[in-house]
C-alpha cells in the first residue's frame, strides 16, 4: 500500500537571491532525497529589469508590484518562463534532484484577473489548479514554477493576450493555501520584516498589517509580500516564514530549526 503524501513545502526563491542561490538548490535536493515534497517558486525580477533596460523598456512599479505593458509581458513571459526556469532546473538536475520546470499557464495552473489597470497586464491570482502539482509530487518530483499566468477569461479571448505577468510571492502563497502545504517560505535579500529602526519583528499577525503599513514598517516590495504570507495562512493549517536566502544553507537551517526571520500568522 502506498504511503499518504506528506504535505509540502512551498518555497518562493527570490529574484534577488539569485546569483547566490546555490547552497539554496543543493538544500532543495538534500530535502527531496530525505523524502519532503517541495513546491519552488521562482522570481527573476532583476533579471528583467536587466533585459528591459538592455531593450530600452522603461521599468516602472506601482505599490511593489510591476507596471506590465505588452513589451514588458514579453520580456516577462521569455525571462522568467524561459532563461531562469530552466538554467534553475538545470542546475538542481546537476546536483541530483528530480526537477520539473513549469509556468503557471501550464495546464491552466495559475489563474490570473486583471483587478488593477494601472499594472497592466499584471493580474492577481484567482485560481489555482493543484492536479498537476500533485501528479508531480507523487511521482517524485519538485514543481519549479515560472510566475505567469493564464487569464482567467482566456477561452473568451481572440488572439494572443491570455498571458498575465503575476507577483512570485503571491503566486506561492495562493499555491501553498490551495494545496494545504506545512509551510511557506519566503527567501529574499533581507532578514526579515523589520521596523522602521531596523530591529527585526519575529511574528505579526493579520490584524497588525494595517498599521504597520501606516507607520511605513511594511512598504515598497514588503507590501506585496506580506499580503502574500496572510493569502498563504488564510488556510488556518499554513506557517508563512519570510527569511533571508542570502545566508548559505538558509533553507536547511529554516527547516531544521526555524528561528530566525519573521513567521506571519491569521
Amino acid at each position: 500500500m502506498t504511503s499518504p503524501l506528506k504535505r509540502p513545502i512551498v518555497i518562493k526563491i527570490g529574484g534577488s537571491t539569485l546569483g547566490t542561490e546555490k547552497t539554496i538548490l543543493e538544500d532543495l535536493v538534500t530535502l527531496q532525497k530525505s523524502g519532503t515534497p517541495l513546491i519552488v517558486v521562482h522570481g527573476g525580477g532583476q533579471v528583467i529589469s536587466e533585459w528591459q533596460k538592455k531593450l530600452g523598456i522603461a521599468t516602472q512599479f506601482v505599490s511593489g508590484l510591476r507596471v506590465t505593458d505588452i513589451a514588458t509581458l514579453e520580456v516577462v513571459v521569455s525571462v522568467l518562463a524561459g532563461l531562469v526556469n530552466k538554467q534553475l532546473v538545470g542546475v538542481i538536475k546537476a546536483l541530483g534532484g528530480r526537477v520539473i520546470g513549469l509556468s503557471g499557464v501550464d495546464d491552466g495552473l495559475i489563474e490570473a484577473k486583471i483587478e488593477n489597470k494601472e499594472l497592466g497586464y499584471t493580474g492577481e491570482v484567482a485560481n489555482i489548479n493543484v492536479e498537476p502539482l500533485m501528479m508531480f509530487l507523487k511521482q517524485g518530483y519538485i514543481p519549479l514554477i515560472a510566475p505567469v499566468s493564464l487569464r482567467t477569461d482566456y477561452r473568451k479571448i481572440e488572439g494572443n493576450d491570455v498571458i498575465l505577468n503575476v507577483n512570485g510571492d503571491t503566486a506561492a502563497a495562493a499555491i501553498g493555501a490551495a494545496i494545504n502545504a506545512e509551510r511557506v517560505i519566503f527567501l529574499t535579500d533581507v532578514i526579515g520584516l523589520c521596523d522602521k529602526s531596523g530591529k527585526l519583528i519575529p511574528s505579526i499577525t493579520s490584524g497588525e498589517v494595517p498599521s504597520l503599513i501606516t507607520s511605513g514598517a511594511i512598504s515598497g516590495g514588503m507590501i506585496p509580500k506580506i499580503k502574500a504570507c496572510l493569502r498563504a495562512v488564510s488556510n488556518n493549517t499554513t506557517i508563512a516564514r519570510i527569511i533571508d536566502g542570502r545566508n548559505p544553507h538558509s533553507l536547511l537551517s529554516e527547516i531544521k530549526m526555524g528561528n530566525s526571520g519573521t513567521t506571519v500568522s491569521p
